[in-house]
């Protein structure tokens, strides 16, 4: 969770809508512990990005295992429930990752490149130019701009019809069945 995430779960909340959470280990803690509790109670996923970001396809198998396992327990703990899902940073996966990591492993159709351009309207005029029913969008609740963004996305999203969900609410809509190891 960044610094704003409590706006960012007001705005979905305020308007029914869901996301899925894929956080780093090591930014969870006691301080932000209830902003975990809050995502589910709200009916938010909280779901797995490694504890502290590395490169998993130069990682050893056991390297692997071990951001999984200390992210996947942090998540529990604080939150109350299991991270079911992992987003690979940088989506880099490998024949290593896919046997070591355990879980599904969630990609993007849509790049919001919001980590780079910390531009709320290059993120908004992004998602409204290139969204379609089904799209997976990444965004990174870190940076203030991409709050600033959510905030008009949100609404503007619902109001040309489309309903934000969970990847765990996406993939069944979809008919897939997401199986540890691979890549959707």
């Amino acid at each position: 969770p960044g610094s704003r995430t409590g706006e960012l779960l007001d705005m979905l909340e305020a308007n029914e809508a869901h996301a899925s959470f894929f956080l780093l280990g090591q930014n969870i803690n006691d301080s932000n512990g209830h902003l975990l509790q809050r995502m589910v109670e709200i009916g938010c996923e909280v779901a797995n990005h490694s504890y502290d970001h590395p490169q998993l396809t130069v990682l050893s198998a056991e390297g692997v295992q071990e951001q999984m396992n200390l992210t996947n327990n942090l998540i529990a703990e604080k939150s109350g429930t299991q991270g079911t899902l992992m987003r690979p940073p940088y989506g880099a996966i490998n024949d290593n990752v896919r046997a070591n990591v355990g879980m599904p492993m969630i990609l993007w159709s849509i790049d919001t490149l919001d980590w780079k351009t910390r531009s709320a309207q290059s993120t908004i005029d992004h998602v409204m130019t290139n969204v379609r029913d089904g799209d997976i969008i990444l965004m990174h609740d870190i940076h203030n701009a991409t709050i600033d963004a959510s905030k008009e996305l949100i609404p503007r999203l619902k109001e040309a019809g489309y309903q934000l969900v969970t990847v765990s609410e996406l993939a069944p809509a979809r008919g897939l069945s997401m199986a540890a190891g691979e890549s959707y």
